[in-house]
């Protein structure tokens, strides 16, 4: 089982401010949306393994009690458990591309912050600037959003993204979708590669 850390979300205290969701993976991606957003801004990355809460009710009962993961709350359920802190200065792609899961992890998630451009900004960027020089270009645009993403994949291939601008920090102003983040998505889904 990946290890459990202190900070890992409780799914039987859902935050009254959490809006519900229809699909147990939406709703995984929004508490850990709501658990990053209770440490603040201006924090690494997060990686979490997603595990069936069943499945770690049967197979680690102690792990589920200290959890306080019930029967009821097990029924169709995913369990975000934090990993180890990603390693400082490592390039997340090639972090992720290192990444391999045990049988037990049913998808996996990560929470990162980032600057983004609206649309209407993408048609001025500089062509040819290197990625440190293209980072210091939109950290100094006057149109750049802070964002955070909690982006999260099954193995059998479901996404879920949920992105918080810093300016609206409100659980309210929770974007979500399926299709949000799509590359980061995708090196996710690499880590269950065979």
């Amino acid at each position: 089982m990946p290890n459990l850390s202190p900070g890992t979300p409780d799914p039987q205290s859902p935050v009254p401010s959490t809006p519900m969701a229809a699909s147990p993976l939406t709703r995984a991606v929004l508490e850990i949306d709501e658990y990053a957003s209770g440490l603040g801004w201006d924090q690494p990355a997060r990686l979490f393994a997603l595990v069936d809460t069943a499945r770690l009710r049967g197979r680690e009962p102690e792990l589920a009690a200290q959890l306080g993961l019930d029967e009821e709350a097990a029924a169709g359920s995913l369990t975000p458990i934090e990993q180890d802190e990603l390693p400082a200065g490592a390039a997340l792609d090639e972090f992720l591309a290192t990444i391999a899961w045990p049988d037990a992890v049913t998808g996996c998630a990560l929470t990162v912050e980032r600057l983004m451009l609206p649309p209407s900004a993408e048609g001025t960027v500089p062509k040819g600037l290197s990625e440190k020089k293209l980072a210091a270009w939109v950290a100094s645009h006057p149109e750049r959003r802070e964002v955070r993403m909690t982006v999260a994949v099954l193995r059998d291939g479901a996404r879920e993204s949920a992105i918080r601008l810093r300016e609206k920090d409100s659980p309210t102003e929770v974007l979500t979708g399926s299709d949000l983040v799509p590359g980061l998505a995708e090196a996710l889904a690499a880590t269950f590669a065979d």
